[in-house]
């Protein structure tokens, strides 16, 4: 994508011009050159990029290595523009005391400000060639020609992939007769109101196919006085579909078409459909629907008369099912990938569809189960994968080598045409910010669930994400996250308890499609055992899933931007030492899991770093030239062996998220190790996380530092003492933003009391572990607090009271003795809590659950309470729990719930799953 490329690099010229507008006229002159030719470049690019990697399109051989040349030259300023930046800020001295000084101070930066004139002179020239060669080979001409039979292939990619389920056999359809029913039945029974029902699903699962099998249901037929089944895609035009429709009623009921309604205006039209609907119950399907924009306009047309009416929309974008809420009732359909035994019976009907009578023979057995378990239950991927195999001999050696090579074959098999050009369409409709952003996933493993926050963290270091007023970056890419998913392009891997996505991954034929695109344009190279350097590539961003050092040394030079590594084992030492020394350029780098020990003390060189994980490596200390890091945002040092970090951390003012902690045991009060600090860090304004710190190591001087952290979102202190229970009070309730708190003691014992003098506004979790003389006053003001964990509080008073009321508690954990007494009253409230952990609570002996109480519980777990000799009888009250653990229970416990010699098993026989152990 150059009009990518182009248009961050314009960002950085923008930044530069605006930083160095005082210095050196000629370089400034040479800048706003290049940034007016790239301005003008940016807009008559955007066709030729979105053209040069469509194969669809005719777009000749020189365009597309135009644009690739173009591509290049953005990556040239960037590094220019990025090498100056650095130039400049390793001979910057913030005050020159002397005029001598200052002397020495301006022939250092002069000399870098010579070096980057000479290299923008080059790129001038560069430029002119592109364009001259433009000019030579007429391709703005070309283009533009081009552009005008764009919509007639377009319209031609988006329509005909559909056609093919329009047609199915039924007793071709495998995998919908529940799914159809269940949208027969929303159709022909509810309200007489108009009503809405959505078909919400990833591309090729079968919408279209389901769609058609309810249309053509004998139960619909009779239902409704009139029936349309429209096609919209994403080139529709209302005036096309409303007279596609009207054709259809017309031929239904051979009624003859209103005079002129072929050329008729919009609003005429709109009129003409709304009188012919008025009496009639009528249901239409609107299949493959794209914009939000389309409810807009045809809810005009298809008024509510009050009889019944129904309209079906299939789309893969959940806000265009969510926004039609704003004015029908919507019942929403998301359609999900065929079961296991659903898809081995279609792709035996597909593939053996002419031999061994359909059944799949034992030789193949093994491979042809590969073959499905990479359909990932996708309907389209199995009936032409299983239809492309169904030409080829039935042979282990045949099936493997496509199995093996199964991306190739989407590139280049016209079997699987189709499929390619479905899984195309999802990433062709996204704006340009979110084409980064998906490709993004192509960087990492086959099946990998890739952490949200992870992920997110990486697009801000990339520069993919758009600062928005009042929003911080985090939040922008929180939402690019939703709209991907929305869009039925990323799989939702895990939920939390509250709703938030903690992890991802896509489907691994659009990751095939994806990792095709990133080799086109160079965004990315993912390198195996059987990686082959590509001599003329310009390699940006680089994926290593091996720990070959030939392969490593291979790329040791390369100007990389972006470095991730994966399932590598122990890194050879050489590449440690020569790569930290010679990736100056860096922004990314993600050591996650990598066989690490030491970071060397070059880690300072990369000067423009911005997020860089260490997590689950052995590393034991950072170097001091950390400090030099002056643009890191994310540091993540989680489950590695560092526990102090040098004074220069100080340093990083832009640093965003400091997070470190190393799990140990759960019955510990120090459960979690975390930082050993300096005094300095509140000079670091920006963090928003830092999590865990332990306070003794800078005692009150460094709780006094924290308040000047106004942004923190969260917030983790180890090793807290009683005498810091004021200046934490103070320096806490500074934090407006706060959404989560996790306060440990130093020990068991130590009372950590903390009565601030208003409630925190924002919190949303609230870990508490150490000794509390009663539950602090502001817990129960915490309007919007999801999570609350208690352990080691030794409370006496129940504290079940006091948080009966809290309106959006979800969760909450009472550990390790936080309450002594030996009885546990839950009242009417906690209406919306989810999960319920009572763990090593030695004297509760009696818990009581009134009526009414806990009405959402879906989990409830009881660990190690040895007085509690049985079940409550009160939870049979709990009509929604579906899960409930009981480990290291009393004898007599487990006993009266025995399914067949206890007393008490009738309160538990209604939950679905029960583990005892």
């Amino acid at each position: 994508m150059a009009e990518t490329a182009v248009l961050f690099v314009l960002r950085r010229v923008y930044q530069l011009l605006t930083e160095e507008g005082r210095v050196l006229k000629q370089v400034h002159k040479d800048f706003t050159y290049i940034k007016h030719e790239l301005e003008s470049i940016q807009a008559f690019i955007k066709d030729a990029d979105k053209r040069a990697i469509d194969e669809s399109c005719d777009t000749n051989d020189g365009i597309k290595t135009w644009v690739k040349q173009l591509r290049e030259l953005s990556f040239r300023i960037e590094d220019v523009i990025d090498e100056y930046i650095m130039d400049v800020a390793h001979h910057h001295h913030p005050r020159c005391i002397s005029t001598l000084h200052n002397i020495a101070h301006q022939i250092k930066t002069l000399m870098p400000r010579h070096r980057v004139a000479a290299q923008i002179q080059e790129i001038k020239l560069s430029i002119s060639e592109v364009k001259e060669r433009s000019e030579r080979y007429n391709f703005e001409s070309s283009l533009e020609q081009g552009s005008t039979n764009l919509q007639r292939i377009k319209d031609v990619k988006w329509r005909n992939p559909h056609l093919a389920s329009l047609f199915i056999e039924e007793d071709e359809v495998i995998g919908f007769e529940n799914q159809r029913d269940q949208v027969v039945g929303w159709l022909v029974n509810g309200a007489r109101d108009r009503s809405v029902v959505s078909v919400v699903g990833m591309g090729g699962l079968g919408k279209t196919t389901l769609a058609k099998k309810v249309f053509d249901n004998q139960q619909v037929k009779v239902h409704f006085d009139c029936h349309a089944f429209v096609i919209v895609s994403q080139s529709y035009t209302l005036e096309a579909l409303l007279i596609d429709m009207m054709k259809q009623f017309s031929k239904e009921t051979k009624e003859p078409l209103p005079q002129g309604i072929n050329t008729t205006d919009k609003m005429s039209l709109i009129t003409i459909v709304r009188h012919y609907l008025q009496h009639k119950r009528y249901v239409i399907f609107f299949d493959d629907v794209w914009n939000v924009d389309f409810w807009d306009e045809i809810q005009h047309a298809t008024l509510d008369n009050k009889v019944g009416s129904r309209i079906v929309i299939t789309t893969r974008n959940l806000d265009v099912a969510n926004y039609c809420k704003k004015d029908s009732y919507v019942q929403m359909h998301k359609l999900q990938p065929l079961p296991p035994n659903k898809a081995w019976e279609l792709f035996c009907k597909r593939a053996f569809q002419l031999d061994f009578n359909g059944n799949c023979p034992s030789e193949l057995r093994v491979i042809s189960d590969e073959i499905v378990q990479r359909c990932k239950g996708l309907p389209l991927a199995i009936v032409a994968i299983g239809g492309l195999l169904s030409t080829k001999d039935k042979t282990i050696f045949e099936w493997k080598k496509l199995c093996q090579n199964l991306s190739l074959e989407l590139d280049r098999n016209p079997h699987l045409a189709n499929l390619t050009r479905v899984l195309a369409l999802s990433f062709d409709d996204l704006p340009y910010y979110l084409k980064s952003c998906i490709l993004y996933f192509g960087i990492y493993p086959e099946d990998y669930s890739i952490s949200s926050s992870r992920l997110i963290r990486q697009w801000i270091a990339e520069g993919f994400v758009k600062q928005e007023e009042g929003k911080t970056l985090e939040e922008v890419a929180e939402e690019y996250l939703t709209e991907l998913i929305h869009r039925s392009l990323v799989q939702v891997s895990n939920v939390r308890y509250d709703g938030k996505v903690t992890s991802c991954q896509i489907h691994d034929l659009l990751r095939a499609m994806i990792i095709k695109k990133m080799k086109d344009i160079s965004f990315c190279h993912v390198v195996h055992e059987n990686y082959q350097p590509i001599s003329d590539a310009i390699i940006r961003r680089l994926a290593i899933a091996t720990s070959s050092s030939d392969v490593m040394r291979s790329i040791e030079h390369s100007p990389l931007r972006s470095l991730y590594i994966f399932n590598a084992s122990k890194l050879p030492k050489h590449f440690v030492s020569r790569f930290f020394s010679k990736s100056k350029l860096l922004k990314v780098l993600d050591l996650e899991g990598a066989w690490l020990d030491y970071v060397p003390e070059d880690l300072g060189n990369i000067f423009h770093l911005k997020y860089l994980s260490l997590r689950y490596t052995n590393v034991k200390s950072l170097p001091k030239s950390i400090g030099k890091l002056q643009n890191l945002e994310t540091l993540n040092l989680k489950e590695t062996l560092v526990r102090d970090l040098p004074s220069e951390i100080n340093r990083l003012k832009k640093l965003r998220h400091l997070l470190v902690y190393c799990r140990k045991m759960f019955s510990s009060i120090n459960g979690e190790t975390g930082l050993r600090l300096m005094e300095g860090i509140g000079g670091i304004t920006v963090l928003q996380k830092l999590y865990h710190v332990e306070v003794d190591h800078g005692g009150l001087n460094l709780i006094i530092e924290l308040k000047k952290l106004r942004q923190l979102r969260k917030l983790g202190l180890k090793n807290v003492r009683k005498e810091y229970r004021k200046a934490l009070s103070l320096s806490i309730q500074e934090m407006n933003f706060l959404e989560t708190l996790h306060i440990s003691a130093i020990t068991e014992d130590e009372i950590i009391d903390m009565q601030f003098f208003s409630s925190l506004a924002q919190l949303r979790k609230l870990h508490l572990f150490g000794r509390l003389e009663k539950m602090p006053n502001w817990v129960p003001r915490l309007e919007y607090l999801v999570r609350l964990s208690i352990r080691f509080s030794k409370l006496k008073d129940d504290p079940l009271k006091s948080l009966k009321d809290l309106p959006n508690l979800l969760r909450l954990a009472i550990v390790c003795d936080a309450y002594v007494g030996e009885m546990l009253h839950f009242e009417v409230g906690f209406m919306k809590l989810k999960k319920l952990y009572l763990v090593q609570l030695k004297n509760l002996s009696s818990i009581v659950i009134d009526n009414g109480a806990l009405p959402a519980l879906t989990l409830f777990e009881l660990v190690d309470i040895p007085k509690l000799k049985e079940i409550p009888s009160d939870l049979h009250q709990l009509n929604n729990l579906k899960y409930l653990y009981l480990l290291q229970m009393p004898y007599e416990f487990n006993q009266s719930i025995d399914p067949h010699h206890g007393c008490k098993f009738w309160v538990i026989k209604h939950v679905p799953i029960v583990y005892v152990k």
